[in-house]
């Protein structure tokens, strides 16, 4: 008996939003039924290599497309592994995946702007269905399940029903009742035109019974009569056709394969609307034999984004056999952006999760495919550094990350790095060794500077002696540079130098020589100022140093030299993780007109009040320039229009 059940809200949200506004193209809907049937058929492939028994009841894969005019449905039929009752209600039923709010929510925010082809992204193709049909039933049946099969039918109004049918062999038939105006989805010539477009690359040959009719002719070629004198009724044939190329593109030469035809393929992998950033195309013979097609995206897919499953990438095939869409050991996390298709000849057909682990093979296929990516962005740098500054703004981020997982090429990776500088204008960017070449030859550092934003790094005090000495310094405002950048230890023997830690010496012996003496007469007052802010600011600071760092400013913070540095601590803050209070290093500019004055005050009288009055300022001032926050904001308006009104009282 039929049971009657509710989509569950996100699915209701998710029809609505499909028949109503998303699609203008409604052909994708064929597209995203015979994706679905091609994935059931690779499961099922998979899986009969351990269970030959599967193959029992229908041996030669298929997707057929099967027309009825009279009842006006359109049939997608698989012989791939099926569902049981249970996983047509998880599967169809509901969506239970938190990108699909997140999916949910951009639609409606853009419905009118994206691209039809954005559905497939999220794994919800299957509603795309109800965009042209006012009825879909589902009948399936689970490879290798002796129970009979499940039978799914909904209007797309909200509700649908599932029972137990009987179906004698395994696969999925969805059978869709086309509305009025989309019965062109009946004719033969449309049908193929979708395949060609979205399927002919799909392995498994699509078919359809294609309807023949041919005059009947006599031995000279002309019409053959019936009694009345008329030309007896055509000869109608009905012969099964295949609509899809079926060979895998990645087999064939490049030679011969057309730029759209690279464009098709990576469309029906990837579910992007755009053409790729790079194709990249070989086969190698050797150590490990094995054909590759892999693509650069132009953008980062939705599914980078999904934290709760992992990107379907670089699928893996063993003698055209599909094995896997997600396999760690193939390509390593930092290249998680590629898609695309390694065809292997050394793997066994029934390779097991633990088998991929230890398989020497498919290291050496690994290496070779980071190779050649790496090789193939260097190549592109080099001679388009425009075009590859498109794809760092893009997966510069991520491909980062390789700087501490994969050290073997880390000196690769970090030569296709890119950095703003204080050296350039905005909107241009820097390589490690651009910025080596152009170093000062008394420069031994190569010199860096981390902040929450572009601005804030371009306006941060401790640029001043940088500044001033005509030293480069790399703004570093990527998130991730704070985790990855620390573990370059030098670049072309050149270490890399963090300026707001420690200590920052730039100056020359003659130039220190100069400085020691003009700064003798000072050294008593500046030392018992330095004590003075020391004890009066005890609790907010570990240490008052006199800066070498500044020439503007009065003052800055900066952190020690081995401590977590603010922004780290922010991005952890913002992790939830917890973080240990760590005091920072005030330094304070001797030959600044304020420093002196306080100097000259504490020289007076050490007890003055308003010592205690400007050292908290002077603090909550260095705060604000580091972009940090001011313990207490109304305290600090208030002592700064004290000051002013004293000012303008002083000047009436």
């Amino acid at each position: 008996m039929d049971e009657k059940r509710e989509f569950k809200t996100e699915v209701k949200q998710m029809l609505d939003l499909v028949i109503h506004s998303l699609y203008s193209n409604k052909e994708i809907f064929l597209r995203e039924v015979i994706s679905n049937a091609s994935d059931a058929i690779d499961r099922a492939r998979f899986e009969s290599v351990k269970d030959a028994a599967i193959l029992e009841d229908d041996p030669e894969w298929k997707i057929k497309l099967v027309v009825d005019k009279d009842a006006k449905t359109l049939t997608v039929v698989d012989n791939g592994i099926g569902m049981t009752a249970e996983e047509v209600e998880k599967n169809i039923g509901t969506v239970a995946n938190s990108g699909t709010k997140k999916f949910l929510e951009t639609l409606q925010a853009n419905k009118e702007k994206l691209p039809p082809e954005l559905i497939g992204q999220f794994g919800v193709g299957f509603y795309s269905i109800f965009m042209v049909a006012d009825e879909v039933t589902v009948v399936t049946r689970r490879a290798g399940d002796p129970k009979a099969g499940t039978k799914w039918v909904s209007k797309g109004d909200g509700y649908y029903t599932i029972e137990p049918c009987e179906k004698a062999k395994r696969g999925t038939e969805v059978t869709m009742h086309l509305t009025a105006e989309n019965e062109e989805y009946l004719e033969e010539w449309k049908l193929r035109k979708i395949v060609e477009k979205y399927s002919n690359f799909v392995e498994h040959p699509i078919t359809m019974d294609i309807t023949r009719e041919e005059p009947v002719k006599d031995a000279d070629g002309k019409d053959v009569l019936g009694e009345d004198g008329k030309p007896v009724p055509p000869k109608v044939t009905v012969t099964e056709e295949t609509l899809n190329s079926q060979k895998a593109i990645w087999l064939r030469s490049k030679s011969e394969i057309k730029k759209e035809e690279y464009e098709q393929f990576y469309k029906h992998i990837s579910h992007d609307f755009q053409e790729p950033f790079e194709t990249l195309h070989w086969s190698v013979e050797g150590q490990a034999e094995f054909k590759a097609l892999v693509f650069i995206p132009k953008k980062p897919l939705w599914d980078m984004f999904m934290q709760e499953q992992r990107p379907h990438g670089v699928q893996l095939y063993v003698h055209r056999v599909f094995i896997t869409d997600n396999c760690e050991e193939l390509v390593p996390h930092y290249l998680r952006f590629l898609r695309g298709v390694v065809d292997s000849s050394d793997l066994p057909l029934n390779v097991s999760r633990e088998m991929l682990q230890e398989a020497h093979a498919l290291r050496v296929i690994r290496k070779n495919l980071v190779k050649k990516v790496l090789d193939t962005l260097a190549d592109i740098q080099k001679k388009s550094p425009e075009r590859y500054a498109e794809f760092f703004a893009s997966f510069g981020s991520i491909l980062k990350e390789g700087l501490r997982e994969d050290f073997e090429n880390s000196e690769k990776i970090q030569k296709l790095l890119l950095f703003n500088s204080s050296a350039l204008d905005d909107g241009k960017t820097t390589t490690l060794e651009e910025y080596v070449k152009r170093m000062p030859e008394a420069q031994k550092e190569i010199y860096y500077l981390t902040a929450a934003s572009l601005e804030a790094a371009k306006n941060s005090p401790q640029l001043e002696v940088f500044r001033k000495k005509g030293f480069e310094v790399l703004y570093l405002v990527d998130p991730i540079d704070e985790f990855v950048i620390p573990s370059i230890n030098d670049f072309q023997g050149k270490a890399l130098k963090d300026i707001s830690k420690g200590e920052v010496d730039l100056e020359t012996e003659e130039e220190k020589k100069a400085k020691a003496e003009e700064r003798k007469a000072h050294e008593t007052a500046d030392n018992a100022w330095v004590a003075t802010l020391k004890e009066l600011l005890k609790d907010q600071v570990k240490d008052v140093k006199l800066s070498t760092r500044l020439t503007d400013s009065a003052c800055c913070l900066v952190d020690d030299e081995w401590a977590m540095s603010q922004q780290m601590q922010r991005i952890m803050k913002a992790m939830k993780q917890d973080v240990p209070d760590t005091k920072q290093i005030l330094e304070i500019n001797p030959d600044h007109p304020l420093i002196a004055s306080m100097r000259q005050v504490n020289e007076k009288d050490v007890k003055d009040p308003r010592l205690a009055t400007y050292a908290k300022l002077l603090f909550d001032s260095a705060c604000l320039m580091a972009n940090q926050p001011v313990a207490n904001p109304v305290e600090f308006a208030k002592q700064v229009a004290s000051l002013m009104a004293d000012g303008l009282k002083d000047n009436s």
